[in-house]
């Protein structure tokens, strides 16, 4: 994708674009002379700009609150947003900032088709994650700044879904001429240009959001699914997956939670970020290949002696050498354990008392949802917001250093996910070319072979709980698919809402007893749209567990009456 040389030409089109996205607040007068005109200007100029900016907003969406609730991480320090769901408003300025410029794409002069079907199909994406994460939102009326319409009405979340389909349809029909005139090399940073490969996106969005209102229209979903399945064009293999590469070490062009971790620094994402236990204890049970990919072992475990005079040891041993500390600095606990050194702890489970800790002797260890103090869990010896956790796994070195370009990635959809949706589909009934398990199958093959860990699907799927099991196929289907969704959490977050599975469950600390289902309406839309977003909040169901009327457990049209997941 000439990552590199594309990412030079992002950086150059942000700073001309971020004056056009607000240029209908300017008068002729304000006008710069050197930012391009919408007019005149060349659209394959914004073309990155809009690509990459949604890319990498789904990436650190599904690495923040989705990712909380749906317990791929937790927070060790600085927790209480990712592990205790206590939520402020959240602005959504940066998506219909995203729109804008997404919008001189569609309405350019200077565009031409393949840009149009472009564009329609970031509209349907952007708009799905507006909508998905918050509810009615203004779509009819948005982006009309420019006509004196600052106060938009806030449209339905099913006026928005059905035009978030009927746009992926109309862009799909555009892609189906195989026309790409007017495209100039290096500037599609998904797939180079190729119409085929952008009608394969489309339709696999119409799947996505087609299952997505499958629980309130039926019959407008099973026309949709049972439509695309029938062309056989859609995302099949890793190949065609919908990504982003981050190929560089710096911060302006690597992996965007963090440019790699050299340090021990405790504001560092890659330390915060703890793996969930229950994702830890789903790929324990069931010897998920991916595991080792994902996440590191503890780099000290527990280990039960009985002849131990207390209950947990003061010192660590490194091999069968006890030594004088209870703990090391990182560099020194990861140049041992390079070199094949092991580190254990010691603990006597017959002197346990009331208030000790049970402690996890696990190998790989996670933290559990919303902890009062995660900093301390598993017996940390060294417990604060700053402090580390030799006791709980941090993430793989895949993350620590950016070893492998090829798994870092933004994957705004995937084959594994379009698989997993024919395949619950498939269950429902529905003629999608392939029965539930078939397609099952293939959505474990595809993420395994997306983690270079094709070798080990044959014996993967024998395994208990993941062999195919028909009078439990649909929780076996979203659980595989919320393994599969690690690092696009936002997606398992819309599962667990429609279906109600993995069985998930907020921790003690957590602020409700439930699982929220949407992000709060900002402030600032309250403050300069306040008639019509009252409007949208009445249309909100409120139950016990709503502290206000916008509240993040207030449940949006998609599955009021639904009994999910909650």
């Amino acid at each position: 994708m000439k990552v590199m040389k594309t990412l030079y030409k992002l950086a150059i089109v942000s700073v001309l674009f971020g004056a056009v996205s607000c240029s209908d607040k300017l008068t002729e007068a304000n006008i710069d002379p050197n930012v391009v005109d919408p007019a005149t200007g060349n659209p394959n100029m914004i073309m990155p700009t809009v690509l990459a900016t949604a890319a990498t907003d789904y990436l650190l969406k599904g690495w923040n609150e989705p990712a909380g609730i749906v317990q791929h991480i937790q927070h060790d320090s600085w927790n209480s947003g990712i592990n205790h769901y206590d939520w402020t408003p959240q602005d959504w300025t940066n998506y219909y900032g995203m729109l804008r410029n997404n919008n001189y794409l569609l309405t350019s002069p200077n565009a031409y088709p393949f840009h149009e079907g472009v564009a329609l199909t970031m509209k349907a994406f952007i708009f799905g994650m507006i909508t998905d994460l918050w509810g009615d939102a203004p779509y009819t009326d948005a982006l009309k700044g420019d006509e004196g319409l600052f106060e938009p009405v806030f449209d339905t979340q099913e006026t928005i879904y059905r035009g978030i389909l009927a746009d992926l349809q109309a862009a799909s029909d555009i892609f189906a001429t195989g026309d790409n005139s007017g495209y100039l090399a290096g500037y599609d940073v998904y797939y180079g240009g190729d119409p085929a490969k952008w009608q394969r996106f489309a339709n696999s969005l119409i799947l996505r959001y087609a299952m997505r209102i499958s629980e309130k229209l039926p019959d407008v979903a099973k026309s949709h699914i049972e439509r695309v399945a029938a062309s056989g064009i859609y995302i099949k293999t890793p190949a065609d997956d919908a990504v982003i590469t981050y190929v560089g070490t710096q911060t302006s062009n690597a992996w965007p939670i963090e440019a790699p971790w050299t340090g021990d620094s405790p504001f560092s994402n890659f330390r915060r970020r703890k793996p969930g236990q229950r994702l830890i204890d789903q790929m324990l049970t069931t010897q998920d290949p991916r595991l080792a990919v994902w996440w590191n072992p503890v780099q000290v475990q527990w280990v039960a002696d009985p002849t131990l005079g207390r209950y947990m040891d003061d010192a660590i041993y490194r091999n069968d050498e006890r030594l004088s500390v209870v703990t090391l600095p990182d560099a020194e606990f990861e140049q041992a354990i390079a070199a094949g050194n092991k580190f254990t702890r010691r603990f006597n489970p017959n002197l346990k008392g009331a208030n000790d800790p049970e402690l996890n002797t696990d190998l790989y260890v996670g933290l559990p949802a919303g902890l009062v103090s995660p900093d301390s869990y598993n017996g940390n010896p060294d417990a604060g917001q700053d402090k580390p956790n030799q006791h709980v796994s941090l993430m793989s070195h895949l993350y620590r250093n950016h070893s492998d370009p090829e798994l870092m990635k933004s994957r705004i959809i995937s084959s594994a996910e379009v698989s997993f949706i024919l395949a619950e589909a498939a269950l429902k009934g529905w003629s999608v070319n392939g029965s539930a398990e078939s397609h099952y199958l293939d959505g474990i093959r595809n993420s395994l072979i997306t983690w270079k860990q094709e070798g080990a699907y044959a014996d993967f799927v024998t395994r208990e709980g993941v062999a195919f099991n028909s009078a439990t196929a649909l929780q076996q289907i979203i659980t595989q698919k919320w393994i599969a969704s690690w690092t696009g959490a936002v997606e398992a977050w819309m599962d667990f809402r429609r279906t109600g599975w993995p069985d998930l469950k907020p921790g003690p600390a957590s602020a409700q007893p439930v699982l929220p289902v949407r992000f709060i309406y900002g402030s600032a839309e309250q403050l300069a749209n306040s008639a019509n977003i009252a409007e949208a909040i009445k249309r909100l169901e409120q139950n016990q567990y709503s502290n206000q009327p916008n509240s993040q457990w207030s449940k949006p049209w998609i599955i009021q009456g639904t009994g999910k997941p909650w």
